[in-house]
């Protein structure tokens, strides 16, 4: 069967089944709010897994195993981006989140702000109060209906006393990717201000042609100089339990920095078997993401149809990245939260809009990375309780 029918066939009472974290905070509902994949990981990220547990290599992480996950990471980023790093400068962590809040603690000043453009990944949004810094969430502007940054409202967020600007590309929950003109903007503010970033571009490999993921520290000897950037094979190889990212660290105070024990302590537990299985998806499975994503891109496509046939009034633009829908629900005449109004009366279970910032009141945050069935009868259940509710 080609890749599509494989996906196409997994339904939903085998994905309830299986019991993952999407599929069982709401048994009863379709789960959309989790950004992890409801498709099996590569064949060759498996065999890996299989041989490590094979030869009980299952301990703390070795650091000829830390090598090749360096090493392959090197390789993905240059030949997928035009990249050029070397693998010496990549350090292994848990996860994205690990290496922003050691951003947060490590390399800004204390006190600084933390500069979010909004709407934002959730959690962007609650570990800076863990860290005792205020965050300035700085709505994004709409041009041509494409989503923009606020240069002007960064440039403000920073002379009120910003320090670290978290930079998400490709955007999640927006869908951007951007373009180097974008990026060489963002930095010149950046640089006027002596400040930071935070590049999270842990989606990087989810790119729809003619799009094209520019790292941002890549662009220039400035942009490189302020950024720390993380990335990693868990979103887009389906392995975001497994605990293994990437920090890139790209001008040598911030490797003398690492280096020293209080921060390298960043690294600790990340997973063998996360390591391994980044290294067979960087190195060994690129003509699965390949499918996958063209499976996603028709993904994408579809929903935007289904959504202009049955529930015309949801506002909708195809991501450029990503597999993540951003759903404008203004315009279905629901009061209070639409999230909590389809999980009660459709059985869809998507991300509130207001959970990722103020921008996004009145939006929904949908999963696109589920088979095109899934997709076809949450439209058809969400559409049905609209229906419902004009009928009042």
């Amino acid at each position: 069967m080609s890749t599509a029918e494989e996906l196409d066939a997994i339904g939903i009472d085998r994905l309830r089944e299986i019991g993952s974290l999407k599929w069982s905070v709401f048994p009863e509902a379709i789960g959309a709010f989790v950004a992890e994949m409801d498709f099996p990981p590569a064949p060759a990220i498996v065999a890996a897994m299989k041989g490590a547990i094979d030869d009980g290599l299952t301990g703390y992480l070795p650091a000829a195993v830390r090598t090749r996950m360096t090493e392959a990471t090197a390789r993905w980023q240059k030949d997928r981006y035009g990249w050029d790093m070397p693998a010496e400068r990549i350090r292994p962590v848990p996860d994205v989140l690990t290496a922003l809040r050691t951003t947060i603690d490590f390399f800004t000043a204390p006190g600084a702000k933390i500069v979010l453009p909004t709407p934002a990944y959730m959690p962007f949004l609650t570990i800076p109060a863990m860290h005792d810094r205020e965050i300035i969430e700085v709505p994004m502007l709409v041009e041509d209906g494409r989503h923009v940054y606020d240069l002007d409202g960064i440039d403000r967020a920073f002379a009120d006393g910003g320090g670290l600007l978290i930079l998400c590309n490709p955007y999640n929950p927006l869908g951007r990717v951007f373009e180097r003109g974008e990026l060489e903007e963002v930095a010149e503010v950046v640089a006027r201000h002596g400040a930071r970033v935070f590049s999270d571009e842990i989606h990087a490999p989810l790119v729809f042609a003619p799009h094209r993921h520019v790292p941002y520290a890549s662009i220039s000897a400035v942009a490189a100089g302020h950024t720390i950037t993380a990335v990693s094979a868990s979103k887009a190889f389906n392995l975001p339990g497994l605990k293994a990212a990437q920090v890139i660290l790209t001008n040598d105070a911030d490797v003398e920095t690492w280096a020293r024990p209080e921060v390298a302590w960043a690294e600790h537990g990340t997973a063998n078997l996360g390591v391994i299985a980044a290294t067979a998806a960087f190195d060994d499975s690129r003509e699965w993401l390949d499918g996958t994503l063209d499976y996603l891109d028709g993904n994408r496509r579809i929903l935007g149809e289904l959504l202009a046939e049955h529930i015309p009034a949801m506002g909708y633009r195809a991501p450029e990245g990503t597999y993540i829908a951003w759903l404008d629900a203004r315009g279905l005449g629901i009061e209070g939260s639409p999230a909590a109004f389809f999980r009660e009366h459709a059985g869809v279970a998507m991300t509130d809009g207001v959970a990722c910032g103020a921008a996004g009141e009145g939006y929904l945050r949908f999963i696109l990375a589920t088979p095109r069935p899934v997709i076809e009868q949450a439209v058809h259940q969400m559409a049905a309780a609209l229906r419902e509710h004009a009928a009042r």
